[in-house]
């Protein structure tokens, strides 16, 4: 079974507390997805050792085929409106987050750089707060502070979250174009690797192939 889980460039010392960060995440219970997973091997030769996929690699659960993603229309951190499916053909990185979240402050510059480097591509990396009442005074400066540049999303009564079963942070999911699910991750990661740049290629080059 797959396991669940600043700059662009994270130093040593910032890995080191980056793997710390995902170990010690505040797991307020377990974050239970709906949908089915597919296990590891899966389609694979009898009696051979699967290969690692670019999934895998990246340390990212992966979702079989043909499971949409649960629709929203939310707040914008800008007084506006937006929808999940305002990006339907868009490879969309969902990252559920909240201000008093230390992990989640850790991971946020490297899924800058990850938007910075695949938005022209048909990348969106969407972050939702699910901080109480989503007050502006914390999270303006919050933002400006960490230089963030995507989308901010306001769930001020966590149902959104709720809707996607997040009950720990940082949660995020992976939505291919046409709104199709197809992974997540729980904890904080490096969101520009090698490894997580190698899983967006993949996707991003079947994003044609899903509608």
């Amino acid at each position: 079974m797959k396991s669940w889980a600043s700059n662009a460039i994270l130093g040593a010392s910032r890995r080191e507390s980056l793997l710390r960060a995902a170990l010690a995440i505040v797991v307020l219970g377990a974050v239970f997805w709906v949908l089915p997973i597919r296990r590891a091997g899966e389609g694979g030769h009898h009696g051979a050792a699967p290969a690692l996929d670019p999934f895998e690699k990246a340390g990212v659960v992966e979702f079989k085929e043909g499971q949409q993603a649960p629709a929203f229309t939310l707040g914008t951190l800008d007084g506006g409106r937006a929808s999940l499916a305002d990006h339907r053909d868009k490879l969309v990185v969902l990252n559920f987050w909240a201000t008093w979240c230390g992990p989640c402050a850790l991971e946020m510059p490297s899924l800058e750089a990850l938007w910075q480097r695949y938005r022209e591509r048909g990348l969106v990396v969407v972050a939702v707060s699910v901080d109480r009442g989503s007050p502006r005074g914390l999270l303006e400066p919050y933002v400006r502070n960490l230089k963030l540049t995507f989308p901010i999303l306001l769930d001020p009564d966590s149902k959104t979250s709720d809707r996607w079963r997040v009950t720990a942070l940082p949660a995020t999911f992976l939505v291919r174009p046409g709104g199709e699910a197809t992974g997540m991750v729980v904890g904080a990661r490096e969101w520009d690797s090698a490894e997580m740049r190698a899983l967006v290629e993949h996707l991003l080059r079947g994003r044609h192939g899903h509608r």
